[in-house]
């Protein structure tokens, strides 16, 4: 009978098991989301729930009792930013959001992230644009180097290829000659 067996095992001994849903919510609190399998992340939903629900009261009791999980540092992050922003929200503070099968093993992919989470879409967009406008510079620096010394473009265009592999892959393989038995 099953009496009593709610946890997952996931193929790995109880302390291996500890350490991975120790990283894993050090990661979480860190990034505030996480993309790892789906049993995985059903199984740490309750922990990092249990831990926001400590880090909306901020005491030393909740504190310490935080610390048995997650390092210090993760402690403070979850009880500065994380707890204030949970505290009217009564429970239900993360979501799993399932991608499908994993390209290599077929494993069952979601997301972990907390409720309020979003994506840096602005950040990125923007990225791209400064490096569009460096290109330019650069590129207008190339031709002036280009005029003065002739010799250093074809070196660099060679460094950037993968031909010296090739090369060495070119070579004549040395042949032996094996010698008649007499």
């Amino acid at each position: 009978m099953r009496h009593g067996m709610v946890n997952r095992k996931l193929g790995r001994t109880s302390a291996h098991r500890n350490a991975l849903f120790r990283n894993q919510l050090a990661s979480l609190i860190d990034k505030e989301r996480i993309i790892t399998t789906l049993p995985k992340a059903k199984e740490l939903r309750p922990q990092i729930e249990r831990l926001i629900t400590l880090a909306r009261t901020d005491s030393v009791h909740n504190r310490r009792q935080a610390v048995r999980v997650v390092d210090e540092s993760m402690v403070a992050k979850l009880f500065d930013t994380l707890g204030p922003r949970f505290t009217d929200r009564p429970g239900g503070y993360t979501r799993i959001i399932k991608l499908g099968p994993r390209r290599g093993d077929a494993a069952e992919i979601a997301i972990l992230e907390f409720v309020d989470f979003k994506l840096d879409t602005e950040v990125k967009e923007e990225a791209p644009a400064t490096k569009a406008k460096a290109a330019p510079k650069k590129a207008k620096a190339k031709p002036e180097a280009a005029d003065d010394e002739e010799e250093e473009a074809p070196k660099k265009k060679s460094s950037k290829k993968a031909a010296p592999k090739k090369e060495a892959a070119e070579k004549p393989k040395k042949t032996t000659t094996k010698k008649k038995a007499k």
